[in-house]
C-alpha cells in the first residue's frame, strides 16, 4: 500500500442512508404526509452524517434546503430534459456535445439527491439513459479520436465501488487520444467517509492520474458549511492521490443566493486549493422553480460575492448549459445583458457575444431569445447578437 494513504481506517464511520420521510424524526406527520406526495414524484435519498448539519431550528436552513423535499416541487414548471441532453447522445450512456468532450453516464444513483438536480429523469422507474455496460460507450471514444477529455458522470461515479469504477478508468487510460478524465461528484460533500474509509479508491488515482494525464475530480459544494473537516480532510487526501481538483456549484434559491455566503464558499475553497470553476444558473428543469434564481439577479449576486473575494478565490464563471451551448454570462447595463459561447455545440457559435434587452423575470436564455426569434439570432448571416 502507498505510505500516503497507509493510515485510513476502513472501519471508520459509514454513514446510514436514509430513503424514507418516517427516517426523519424532525419532521412533523402533518409535515410527512405533505411530502410524501414530493416523494412519490421525485426520489429521496439522504443520510445521517448529511443530515447532521441540518440546523433544524433554522426554518431556512441552506443544508435543509438541499436535501429535503419542498412542495413547491409540485409546481408545473420545466421540463425532465431541459438541455435536451437526448440530442447528444450518440449511443446508450454517452453524450457527445462538444468535439472534444465526452460524457459518460455510468451509474443512475447518487449519495444523496439534490432537490434541484437536473439529471432526477436518471433517477426514475421509466429511466433507460444509463447502462452498466459501458463498453459501447467506451468503443465510440475509441472510434473518435478528436475526444480528448471525458467525463465520467450519472448519477455520481464515486458511489460505485472502486472494484467497479476502476476498471473504466483503467479503460480510458489506454486509449492514447484521452488526455483527461473528469469525475463529477458530490461525494466529498454527501459522504467524505467514502473516501476516507477506501485506500483502494485514493491509490487508483494515484496510478491513472500522470504526470502528463490528470485525472480531475470536479466537486459539488453548494454552501460553505458543506466544508466539515471530514469534507476537508477528503478532498486533501485526493490532492495528494494526484488528482486536480476544482468545485463547480448551481445558484441556489435559499442555498447560495447571497452574495457573502458566495464569496465565504469561494473563498473557503481557495483556502484549501480547491479553485472555484463553475457557476451555473439553474436549468428549467421540472421541479426546480422554487430553486431557480433569475439570470440578472445572479449576475448581480455573482459579480458582487467577486468584489468581497481575493483573486484566487474569484475565478469561477457564471454559466448556463444550454441545448445549444455552455453561455457564459459576463456583463450588463442598465438595458441590456451580454452573453458569449464559452463552448457551442456548432462549431461556427464558439466564443460568438451577444446582446439582449433586459428582462428582470428572465430564468434562462430561451427566455431572451424567444424574444428575438424574428432577428434570427441564431442564423448563419448574424454572427453577433440584437437587439
Amino acid at each position: 500500500m502507498n505510505v500516503l494513504f497507509k493510515h485510513l481506517n476502513p472501519d471508520k464511520k459509514k454513514p446510514k442512508y436514509l430513503t424514507k420521510l418516517d427516517q426523519i424524526p424532525q419532521l412533523s406527520e402533518s409535515n410527512k404526509r405533505e411530502l410524501q406526495k414530493v416523494n412519490d414524484k421525485f426520489v429521496f435519498r439522504t443520510n445521517d452524517y448529511y443530515q447532521s448539519l441540518i440546523d433544524w431550528d433554522d426554518p431556512n436552513d441552506p443544508i435543509k434546503r438541499i436535501i429535503m423535499p419542498d412542495i413547491q416541487e409540485l409546481n408545473e414548471w420545466g421540463e425532465l430534459d431541459a438541455s435536451n441532453e437526448e440530442k447528444y447522445t450518440k449511443v446508450r450512456g454517452l453524450e457527445h456535445k462538444y468535439t472534444s468532450t465526452a460524457l459518460l453516464l455510468v451509474n443512475e444513483v447518487c449519495a444523496a439527491y439534490c432537490r434541484f438536480c437536473f439529471r432526477k429523469r436518471l433517477f426514475m422507474n421509466e429511466n433507460d439513459e444509463v447502462t452498466k455496460d459501458v463498453s459501447e460507450g467506451l468503443n465510440y471514444i475509441k472510434n473518435n479520436k478528436e475526444i480528448n477529455n471525458v467525463l465520467l458522470t450519472g448519477g455520481d461515479p464515486l458511489v460505485m465501488s472502486t472494484s467497479k469504477l476502476e476498471p473504466i478508468i483503467k479503460q480510458l487510460r489506454e486509449i492514447d487520444h484521452v488526455q483527461i478524465i473528469r469525475i463529477g461528484t458530490k461525494i466529498p460533500a454527501f459522504n467524505p467517509f467514502r473516501i476516507l474509509n477506501d485506500p483502494s479508491l485514493l491509490e487508483m488515482f494515484n496510478t491513472y492520474s500522470t504526470n502528463e494525464k490528470k485525472i480531475y475530480v470536479m466537486a459539488h459544494f453548494n454552501h460553505p458549511r458543506e466544508l466539515t473537516p471530514e469534507a476537508i480532510e477528503g478532498l486533501n487526501l485526493l490532492m495528494k492521490s494526484g488528482v486536480s481538483l476544482v468545485n463547480q456549484t448551481p445558484l441556489v434559491q435559499g442555498v447560495n443566493d447571497d452574495p457573502e455566503v458566495l464569496a465565504d464558499l469561494f473563498s473557503k475553497l481557495s483556502f484549501i486549493g480547491v479553485p472555484p470553476y463553475y457557476v451555473f444558473l439553474c436549468r428549467p428543469t421540472l421541479g426546480n422553480e422554487t430553486y431557480s434564481v433569475p439570470v440578472e439577479r445572479g449576475y448581480e449576486i455573482f459579480e458582487k460575492s467577486r468584489t468581497l473575494c481575493s483573486g484566487l478565490a474569484k475565478r469561477a464563471r457564471l454559466v448556463m448549459s444550454h441545448e445549444s451551448g455552455k453561455i457564459e454570462v459576463i456583463g450588463m447595463n442598465e438595458e441590456q445583458v451580454f452573453f458569449k459561447y464559452t463552448r457551442s455545440a456548432e462549431k461556427e457559435n464558439n466564443a460568438r457575444f451577444m446582446a439582449f434587452y433586459r428582462d428582470p423575470k428572465a430564468c434562462w436564455f430561451d427566455d431572451y431569445k424567444e424574444a428575438l426569434d424574428e432577428f434570427s439570432l441564431f442564423s448563419e448571416t448574424n454572427k453577433v447578437g440584437c437587439l
